[in-house]
């Protein structure tokens, strides 16, 4: 989602540019990078951010670089921070840093649900050997409902229908706890039915929101439901 005039999109992109204040310093992935859209978000707000996207559609990140100012976001900022993309595979073992990430952003979909791989536990354990000490990952999960297509191109968008997408969000967060006991997640509200979640301990909800801008200070408020055990058995 692009506007040159607004780097807000009132959608689940906002949710990740909270992450910073509630993780040590160090560099950030974007897993599942797409046009940027949260990148150039998390580098408004914190200029001397170093984040490393990866996204595996080459054609995207040259549409992106041509006509969504992604380019610019791989300029250092006068903080120092920056964006640097990476052409590949965002669960491959390669999809690390020496040292660790101090923040992991998912985001990693096909055909409107999150990857099968993130609904296995094992992925999430890999996931985990990739935070440095007091990580954490932040993961969209999708929503209720999920958006498909017959089409068997990216240029045809083919037949959209509306189908019942909470069996994979639920999985998905099956599958965080077994790796991450303290998991926390929330619904996003308005418009949105996307459910996001948030590794680790509960964060001193005061500070997080104090850090951030009075537009995402909601954001932070309400993440604080710990997932719910009925999902475990």
């Amino acid at each position: 989602m692009y506007r040159e005039d607004c780097k807000y999109t009132n959608a689940y992109w906002d949710q990740f540019a909270t992450l910073p204040p509630i993780i040590p310093e160090g560099p950030i992935a974007i897993l599942g990078l797409g046009g940027g859209t949260s990148a150039r978000l998390m580098l408004d707000l914190w200029p001397s951010c170093k984040l490393l996207g990866w996204e595996i559609d080459e054609t995207l990140v040259e549409v992106a670089r041509e006509y969504f100012g992604l380019s610019e976001l791989e300029t250092p900022t006068e903080q120092g921070g920056m964006l640097e993309v990476r052409l590949d595979d965002a669960l491959e073992p390669s999809a690390t840093v020496e040292g660790g990430f101090a923040g992991i952003i998912v985001d990693l979909f096909a055909n409107g649900e999150v990857l099968p791989q993130l609904q296995e536990p094992e992925m999430w354990v890999e996931l985990k050997k990739r935070l440095k000490e007091g990580g954490r990952i932040m993961i969209n999960c999708g929503g209720i409902c999920v958006e498909k297509s017959d089409s068997m191109s990216e240029l045809d968008d083919g037949t959209w229908t509306w189908e019942d997408g909470g069996y994979a969000k639920e999985a998905t967060l099956r599958a965080m706890v077994k790796a991450f006991p303290q998991t926390l997640f929330r619904k996003m509200g308005g418009e949105s039915d996307n459910y996001m979640a948030l590794t680790g301990p509960l964060p001193d909800l005061a500070a997080w929101a104090a850090a951030l801008p009075s537009k995402l200070q909601e954001a932070s408020s309400d993440m604080d439901c710990p997932f719910q055990q009925s999902y475990m058995q």
